[in-house]
């Protein structure tokens, strides 16, 4: 799930992405890769909850769109089912989520 928190000067949004337990499959580690990054699943590595939810908060400039998904142990590509849409990714029937800000 994503949670979004505008900042005052409205150039830049906070992005909570939050993968739940059960989605990542008892997966050790998780990273959010999208055209915010470059698509590095080495860059936005997410905190391990002691739930076992995972999270990473990042900037976004707003009033854009941009597509992700979650990479559980470096392998594992998964889709954000709450995300705001859905986006071909060119790659078999795979879906990119989508964050509007």
């Amino acid at each position: 799930s994503v949670k979004k928190q505008y900042l005052k000067n409205k150039t830049v949004c906070k992005v909570t992405f939050r993968l739940p337990k059960v989605a990542a499959g008892g997966g050790k580690k998780a990273a959010v890769a999208g055209d915010f990054n470059d698509w590095r699943i080495d860059e936005t590595i997410m905190k391990n909850l002691k739930n076992g939810d995972f999270t990473v908060t990042v900037e976004l400039p707003v009033n854009r769109e941009y597509q992700y998904r979650y990479v559980v142990d470096e392998q594992i590509w998964i889709t954000d089912e709450d995300a705001d849409k859905f986006v071909d990714s060119g790659f078999a029937d795979c879906h990119n989520a989508v964050v509007v800000v």
